[in-house]
């Protein structure tokens, strides 16, 4: 495995917990740290109070790393940069925006910086903002993706060729075998989400836990490129969406149904029809629901095997 990660991190295993919103508390986050990898509380979904009780409580869970993830899209952001500066988190992760607009705020405060991207031009302009290491998110992934649709095993190999610092493989890396062929291309860690959204201490809800279980391959589909590109269970507002899509829709129009609330109605709620379900194509190798903790040493324990396997060869 490589160091370079572990080392920034100061973690047993390069493997990160994807910060996800409505399933990526505290409770998720302490159990992936205590096992040995990097949780990331995501703070997508909550107010800025919300956020520090679960920081607080992250705290008092685990005495390892974690850090919090921060999609700069969302409002009262510096609030939120100001409520991680005074708990002293030491890792954040940023996406959705400029890595420029915080990067230099946060490093003057001691912080690691990452920032997750889906292109090698945006993954030179967050190495060119000063951060430490760089997520490459290929479109394979759940929740919000780029526009470009470039996939995992062909963004990491385009990304590493270029930049100086660590390279985080996310999207479509469920297991240890994932892991393992991420690596080969060049990945220094892997970040792991729609696998960590079906744990006992995920935040979701029970119904979309099941739901993640459930799902096929072909089950998910990339839309709402117009608004934000999200990968997306194949549901009623799903369904609702492409006959909308079928009358050449305008933004406002798209705004209009997705509304208020969709994800967290969806993930947090347990609305399977009228919610937004957002999770990665991977989900259809996930069929079970299990502790944080197995799973990570499930992951470690399958690249250990097929690793010295190869090495045989």
């Amino acid at each position: 495995m490589s160091k370079a990660i572990k080392n920034l991190f100061n973690i047993e295993y390069p493997v990160i917990q994807g910060g996800m919103i409505w399933v990526s508390g505290w409770k998720l986050a302490s159990a992936v740290s205590n096992a040995g990898g990097l949780g990331l509380i995501g703070s997508g979904s909550m107010y800025p109070d919300v956020l520090r009780e679960h920081i607080q409580k992250c705290k008092k869970a685990t005495d390892k790393p974690f850090g919090v993830n921060v999609p700069m899209l969302y409002p009262q952001i510096e609030e939120i940069m100001n409520i991680i500066v005074e708990e002293g988190v030491k890792i954040v992760f940023t996406s959705a925006g400029n890595p420029k607009t915080w990067t230099s705020f946060l490093k003057e405060k001691g912080i690691t910086v990452v920032h997750v991207v889906s292109s090698v031009k945006f993954a030179l302009k967050a190495e060119a903002a000063g951060v430490d290491a760089v997520v490459c998110e290929g479109f394979e992934a759940g929740g919000h993706n780029g526009r470009e649709e470039t996939t995992t095993f062909t963004l990491i190999p385009m990304v590493k060729e270029v930049v100086n610092i660590p390279v985080i493989a996310a999207g479509g890396i469920a297991t240890g075998r994932g892991m393992l062929a991420a690596m080969v291309l060049g990945a220094d860690a892997v970040q792991i989400g729609s696998r960590f959204a079906a744990t006992l201490e995920s935040s979701a809800h029970t119904n979309f836990k099941q739901t993640i279980v459930n799902v096929k391959d072909g089950d998910t589909h990339l839309t709402l490129k117009e608004l934000a590109p999200v990968r997306l269970v194949k549901n009623k507002f799903f369904n609702d969406v492409q006959r909308l899509y079928e009358n050449n829709p305008t933004k406002e129009e798209l705004k209009d149904l997705l509304g208020r609330a969709r994800a967290k109605k969806g993930m947090f709620e347990g609305d399977l029809d009228e919610g937004e379900l957002e999770i990665g194509q991977i989900a259809g190798l996930i069929d079970e629901i299990k502790p944080a903790k197995m799973v990570l040493q499930e992951i470690i324990d399958e690249f250990n095997e097929v690793k010295g396997l190869i090495n045989k060869l």
